[in-house]
């Protein structure tokens, strides 16, 4: 009664292992996809069929050839398994390509993120239209007043829009790199007391050299004739000292040549000066002189790009005692001063590149050739000998010279006696003039210190002790 259930449960055991799990399938597989049933071959077998069966049709025990030997089947070919694929570490799929069909955040912005695009993009927008009107506002043509408040002549100031919108634009930019003071120079004074020329004269390497041993430390030595070329031309020009030198270390040195302040008109030091990359540059438009009557008397061409035209760069002195290069320098800006050409300018232009003493005295030297040649074919009747003068009338009869002078000879004649009255004169008033000078020292003490505006000057960059421009103008200088 019980073999049956035995017999037939034994048979299901017997079915092929190929049938009931396919070994196509690898491990990894089998983690991720179910394994498919065999179908039988037979149609007609079913579970269900077997199981209606079983109780009307007993079937017979099988054979041991027929447990012990399967039908077969034909197996799916599968590849070789490799260590790999026997490997039970997978990668998840990216979840990042997967869509889960909810809104993502990158397509729904916030209030506050879509007002800070909209602010965004209105800032933008703003800063494009400034600029455009600040471009056309800066092209503008030049107004009136404007070419002198920023020192430029129809000539060279920029004509183009582009011109004008670069040059008021990088104006902006400049506070650091421009002088102290707007003016170098106050006004001219009335005549007869304002030269018609002026003169700055550079002090390093040009009026004094400065040399350094062991021994002295720093030593500061006066150019050979330096007094006397300071003295005799401050009848002709407006000296002034204008030195690449900050105040502190140049009004020593300049006091030594000047003492009273009675020769030099102004004193000019690194203040006074445009910064660049290059170095300190002497800008001659800040220095409220007209520039055809302006000589710069420099060392260092470096010092002179500004206006080279208007510069005479003279061999650098290195302390050699015999050296005779201010005076040699003398009779040549001594001309302009006695003949008053309306624009120095141009007589620098035609020395430029030459030895200026030298060329100069050829030039003076043919002159005098030719004014007595000129002389010789009127007469002898010239201005000198032959000529009848008031002074020959009351005369004692001594012989007048038989080489008669020039314009410009009589000129410097009158000049070196005019320099020989001031020294007399500063000679007998000395002491007045040291009494004068000690007592501004001790009012330029007493100003200085402890001055709380002192310190602030100091901090906006006017630097103290400095006077402003008119503030050292000679006082006890009234000639004529």
């Amino acid at each position: 009664m019980h073999s049956l259930p035995l017999l037939t449960r034994a048979a299901r055991r017997a079915v092929p292992v190929s049938q009931s799990l396919p070994f196509a399938y690898t491990f990894r597989g089998l983690a991720s996809k179910p394994p498919h049933e065999t179908t039988p071959k037979n149609p007609s077998y079913s579970p269900d069929s077997q199981s209606q069966r079983e109780p009307s049709q007993p079937t017979s025990p099988p054979s041991s050839q027929t447990a012990e030997k399967p039908e077969s089947t034909t197996a799916p070919e599968t590849a070789p398994l490799s260590p790999a694929s026997l490997s039970l570490d997978f990668a998840p799929p990216d979840a990042s390509t997967e869509r889960t069909g909810a809104r993502s955040s990158k397509d729904s912005l916030s209030s506050i993120e879509r007002k800070r695009r909209v602010m965004a993009r209105f800032g933008v927008g703003m800063f494009a239209v400034t600029l455009v009107a600040g471009g056309i506002w800066l092209g503008r043509d030049w107004e009136e007043g404007e070419l002198k408040e920023r020192r430029l002549t129809p000539e060279n100031a920029p004509s183009t829009r582009w011109g004008r919108t670069t040059q008021r634009f990088t104006s902006m930019f400049d506070y650091f790199s421009k002088p102290a003071w707007s003016e170098l120079l106050p006004p001219p004074l009335p005549p007869p007391h304002q030269r018609p020329y002026t003169l700055l004269i550079s002090l390093d390497d040009l009026l004094v050299t400065s040399t350094w041993d062991r021994q002295h430390g720093w030593r500061t030595a006066k150019r050979p004739g330096v007094d006397y070329f300071i003295a005799y031309l401050s009848q002709f020009y407006e000296i002034v000292i204008f030195t690449t030198q900050y105040y502190y270390t140049a009004y020593p040195v300049i006091d030594k040549l000047d003492p009273y302040m009675f020769f030099v008109s102004y004193r000019l030091t690194r203040e006074a000066t445009r910064s660049t990359d290059s170095g300190p540059v002497k800008d001659l438009s800040y220095l409220n002189r007209p520039l055809d009557r302006v000589i710069l008397l420099d060392a260092h061409p470096e010092h002179t790009s500004a206006h080279p035209e208007n510069a005479i760069i003279m061999k650098p002195w290195k302390g050699e005692a015999r050296d005779r290069g201010l005076i040699e320098m003398i009779p040549f800006l001594e001309s302009i001063g006695i003949f008053k050409p309306p624009d120095v300018r141009p007589v620098l232009k035609a020395y430029e590149g030459k030895d200026i003493p030298k060329e100069y005295a050829k030039r003076e030297a043919e002159g005098k050739k030719q004014f007595l040649e000129n002389v010789k074919a009127r007469g002898g009747v010239g201005m000198g000998g032959g000529a009848l003068t008031l002074s020959s009338l009351f005369s004692s009869g001594a012989k007048a010279s038989s080489v008669p002078e020039t314009y410009l000879e009589a000129k410097r004649r009158e000049a070196q006696a005019w320099y020989l009255e001031e020294q007399k004169f500063l000679s007998e008033h000395k002491d007045e003039f040291e009494q004068q000078k000690k007592e501004n020292e001790e009012a330029a003490m007493r100003e200085m210190s402890g001055s709380l505006w002192t310190t602030v000057g100091t901090l906006m960059g006017v630097p103290p002790g400095v006077p402003a421009p008119g503030q050292n103008a000679p006082e006890a200088r009234s000639r004529a």
